[in-house]
């Protein structure tokens, strides 16, 4: 069964970055959905059990899901161009 965690809006100053998610007893299977509102990139960090950290720039006025396995940590990058805004939802389950 999955669970729909409440939207959190974010608003980061430019080069600066934020956890939104973490689950650092042993990680969890989970999808994470950022809407960009801004007006520059932000990154989506994803740091999972014995994996590399894995970096996505989702663009201005666009969207990025992405569903992964033994997540420990969600978090968001503003780039040094400028600030960041918009949404970060969470759904986690045993799938």
């Amino acid at each position: 069964m999955a669970i729909l965690l409440p939207i959190q809006y974010y608003n980061l100053p430019a080069g600066v970055g934020k956890s939104y998610y973490e689950n650092l007893a042993g990680g969890t299977n989970a999808t994470v959905t950022v809407n960009n509102n801004g007006p520059f990139p932000v990154s989506l960090v994803i740091t999972r059990v014995n994996e590399p950290v894995v970096t996505y720039v989702v663009p201005v006025n666009s969207s990025l899901t992405i569903g992964a396995g033994h997540v420990l940590v969600f978090a968001l990058l503003a780039n040094n161009g400028g600030p960041a805004s918009g949404t970060i939802q969470f759904a986690v389950a045993d799938f």
